[in-house]
C-alpha cells in the first residue's frame, strides 16, 4: 500500500482544496442534515429535556472521573427515557432547526453533522427489538430494518466480539460524507474523523447519568455492517459503534 494515509490526519489539505469549486461556493443548496423518512410513518416519539424519568444530575467532573470502557453489561431492559437521554446527549438538537439543521449538543465543523445515529435496540422497554433509525429533529425513532437473529449478526459483524450485542442497545453511526463535502470539499474527512470522536465521548458520559457503560468500537466488519442497514457503502457507510448496557 503506497498511499500514505497519515496524509488525511493532516490539514495540510486545506492548502490544497480550492474551495471556489466547493458545491457550497458554487451556490448548490446544502444537503438534508437528516434522511428524510416516508410520509405517514410510524414514529417512536422521546421524552424532551426535562422530561426524563431515571436520569441523574451528575456533575461534570464526576462524570469524566468515572469514565471508562464497559466490556460488561446486566442484562437489564432500557427505559425508553434512558435511551432518549443518550440519543439527545450524542445528536440531539439545542435549539430549533433552521437553516443549519438546528444546533446539537455536539460540535461539528461548520455545524454539517454528517452522522445517522442508528440504533440496535435488544432490551428497551416497550420497543421491539430491531434496528431503529433516531430522528434528531423530531426527536424521535423510527424502525429502519428487520434484522433476524438481531444479536448474533450484530456479535457477527463486529468480528466476533461478542458483548458489543449483550447490553441493551448499539449505537451505530454512519457517516454521509456528502453534508460535509459540500462546504470543505476534500478538506472533509480528517474533521468527519475528530466529529465522530465528539459524538463518542457525549455518550460515554451520558451514560454516567444512567447508571450505564459503553465501549468505542472502530474494529468491525464494514460491508457486513453496511449491509446490515441497507446501505451502499459510498454515499453512506458505518463508521462507529458503541454498545450501551447497564453496568
Amino acid at each position: 500500500m503506497n498511499v500514505n494515509l497519515k496524509f488525511f490526519l493532516k490539514d495540510t489539505i486545506r492548502k490544497m482544496v480550492d474551495f471556489s469549486k466547493t458545491a457550497q461556493n458554487r451556490g448548490l443548496p446544502p444537503p438534508p442534515l437528516q434522511k428524510p423518512y416516508p410520509l405517514g410513518a410510524e414514529l417512536v416519539r422521546l421524552a424532551g429535556p426535562g422530561q426524563w424519568q431515571g436520569v441523574r444530575d451528575v456533575p461534570v467532573a464526576q462524570a469524566m472521573a468515572a469514565r471508562k470502557s464497559h466490556r460488561s453489561f446486566r442484562q437489564e431492559l432500557f427505559t425508553q427515557d434512558e435511551l432518549g437521554f443518550l440519543l439527545w446527549a450524542t445528536q440531539g438538537l439545542r435549539k430549533s432547526p433552521g437553516l443549519t439543521g438546528g444546533l446539537r449538543t455536539v460540535p461539528s465543523a461548520g455545524c454539517r453533522h454528517a452522522f445517522e445515529t442508528y440504533v440496535a435496540i435488544y432490551r428497551v422497554q416497550g420497543l421491539n427489538p430491531g434496528v431503529y433509525r433516531y430522528l434528531p429533529i423530531e426527536h424521535a425513532l423510527i424502525e429502519a430494518v428487520t434484522v433476524e437473529d438481531l444479536e448474533e449478526e450484530v456479535a457477527m459483524a463486529s468480528f466476533n466480539q461478542g458483548f458489543v450485542s449483550r447490553g441493551a442497545a448499539t449505537f451505530i453511526w454512519t457517516a454521509v460524507p456528502a453534508r460535509m463535502e459540500w462546504r470543505y470539499g476534500e478538506a472533509s474527512y480528517k474533521v468527519m474523523a475528530l466529529d465522530a470522536g465528539h459524538v463518542c465521548q457525549n455518550l460515554y458520559l451520558a451514560c454516567e447519568a444512567v447508571g450505564a457503560g459503553t465501549c468505542a468500537i472502530a474494529a468491525y466488519d464494514q460491508e457486513a455492517f453496511d449491509a446490515m442497514l441497507g446501505l451502499d457503502g459510498d454515499t453512506e457507510f458505518t463508521i462507529y459503534l458503541a454498545p450501551v448496557g447497564k453496568v
